[in-house]
């Protein structure tokens, strides 16, 4: 027998360990997502082919504005308005970051340029003008961009005599903006006064969550108010509210159902069945 160095005997020695290894898979990440709700495991794909929507429990994820659009505008339709604009730092803001810097990273994270995107488009074959807020962006915060964007796209409809449709979903007013973020809940109010002078109806879909300077203002302006199953609407938070009252709250309080039950808005629409309900209510009030 040969004799063989130290080192060539654990060389092959962890040769051989290597090769009783079993193969490792190469599976790809994100391939599984767990409910929130009820904590089952979903497969991705599955969850993106039922609308992210959990097919056990019912459970609506958050969408983006792009996936709204995708599911609810007509194909090849939509026109985007002001797309280039963006918040500045004019309080020279800063808590534990400049609010420069979150601007900046917001952008980076989202793809947009503020919490809402605006624009005109067909759902139906029918013409509106619409506006679909994105958590994403600083948690659909309510700033100046977004005042300003969702006040051109009434103009626009008023113009063009169109009917307004916004999907909300907002952490309330933004905060780095102080009393300028507070200004864009009289004016958007202000500008719905103006297309009610026109007849020309409003129509809102509160997604989750909708609460805040938001609710506060345009998001309960609606002619028709249709939310998401389960969806927190509110102006503050339960917690806030129970401190404040020092009673315990009622099941559900600020969801979707609860709000319908109680007269607060219109109807509870599954977003499988919310372009057509929308291509209705649009309908109606075309042949007005």
């Amino acid at each position: 027998m040969a004799k063989i160095s130290i080192q060539e005997w654990f060389s092959l020695n962890k040769k051989r360990d290597k090769e009783k290894e079993p193969q490792r898979l190469n599976i790809p990440e994100n391939l599984w997502v767990k409910c929130h709700s009820c904590k089952t495991t979903i497969y991705n794909k599955d969850l993106e082919a039922n609308l992210k929507v959990c097919p056990k429990c019912g459970y609506h994820y958050r969408l983006s504005s792009r996936e709204r659009m995708k599911i609810t505008i007509d194909e090849g339709t939509f026109k985007e308005f002001d797309a280039n604009l963006k918040s500045c730092d004019f309080l020279a803001f800063s808590d534990t970051v400049p609010y420069q810097k979150r601007i900046e990273d917001a952008i980076l994270k989202s793809s947009l340029n503020d919490a809402i995107v605006t624009g005109a488009g067909k759902i139906g074959g029918i013409s509106t003008s619409l506006g679909i807020m994105d958590f994403a962006f600083m948690g659909g915060s309510m700033g100046s961009v977004v005042g300003e964007k969702f006040t051109r796209q009434v103009e626009y409809a008023i113009e063009h005599k169109l009917p307004v449709l916004v999907f909300t979903a907002s952490g309330g007013a933004r905060m780095q903006e102080g009393i300028m973020s507070l200004m864009q809940m009289a004016k958007t109010s202000a500008a719905l006064e103006r297309l009610r002078e026109f007849c020309l109806p409003f129509i809102v879909v509160l997604t989750d969550p909708t609460t805040g300077g938001t609710t506060a203002s345009f998001a309960m302006l609606g002619d028709i108010h249709i939310a998401e199953p389960n969806a927190l609407i509110g102006f503050a938070g339960p917690r806030v509210i129970e401190q404040t009252l020092r009673q315990k709250l009622p099941p559900g309080f600020q969801r979707s159902e609860f709000l319908l039950k109680h007269g607060m808005i219109d109807a509870v629409c599954e977003r499988k069945n919310m372009k057509e309900v929308l291509t209705k209510i649009l309908t109606f009030f075309a042949e007005q």
